[in-house]
């Protein structure tokens, strides 16, 4: 019975696959950043509510301190709550309610969008079924420095989008396959894939998000 117990459960690990974070910036670096706003939202909403009861029943200055403090205070605890990581081929994304999930193998649409502005973002969008999930891949400033997930992340997103059937799926996966072969030579930003993305909506001076087509995907990088 305990080698049967233990089969069962040499079973269980194997099945079990490892979560990798996709926030392109880690929590634990605005985490405190965060707190502090917390803090300051909720001692600006009491200090309103004081002073308004100076003047007022206190029924009306406790709802002008929600009216001035929650707002700020509900976006910091949703952006504290946010997280995104894969867990095999599947995009997991927790917000301030709930989780939704995207399933990479299961993609009918896969496209690379840019957001041109002075910190231009490249990110991935993802749809299978009714489901649409977006994940950050790179954000650059004017300047020519930026952020990139981690290689990991990309590695694991590549991987997954490559089990898809869908030939966009598979066109992305090889762009991820490029960035990381650029990051592990240590290509300067010219010679990656993901600036490219941002160079070709700066040079098309286009305003809104840029969603790139079939042909200027096959020739990043």
């Amino acid at each position: 019975m305990q080698g049967s117990s233990a089969d069962r459960g040499s079973a269980g690990d194997a099945r079990a696959v490892a979560a990798v974070g996709l926030d392109l910036v880690a929590p634990e670096v605005y985490a405190p950043m965060l707190r502090k706003l917390a803090l300051a939202s909720t001692g600006a909403g009491i200090g309103a509510a004081l002073l308004a009861a100076t003047v007022a029943h206190w029924p009306i200055a406790v709802l002008v301190g929600i009216v001035i403090g929650a707002p700020t205070l509900g976006y910091a605890l949703a952006a504290r709550r946010r997280r995104m990581w894969l867990s095999g081929s599947v995009i997991h994304s927790r917000r301030l309610f709930g989780e939704h999930r995207v399933d990479l193998a299961a993609a009918t649409g896969v496209e690379l969008l840019v957001y041109p502005a002075r910190l231009s973002r490249v990110a991935l969008r993802v749809t299978a079924g009714a489901e649409t999930g977006t994940v950050p891949l790179a954000m650059y400033t004017d300047a020519g420095s930026g952020r990139e997930l981690h290689p990991l992340g990309l590695r694991k997103l590549a991987d997954a989008l490559a089990t898809s059937e869908s030939a966009a799926a598979v066109a992305v996966s090889s762009v991820l396959i490029r960035q990381l072969r650029a990051e592990a030579r240590d290509a300067g930003l010219e010679q990656r894939p993901l600036y490219a993305a941002v160079r070709l909506a700066r040079a098309q001076d286009v305003v809104s998000p840029l969603v790139l087509t079939d042909r200027e995907v096959a020739d990043l990088g």
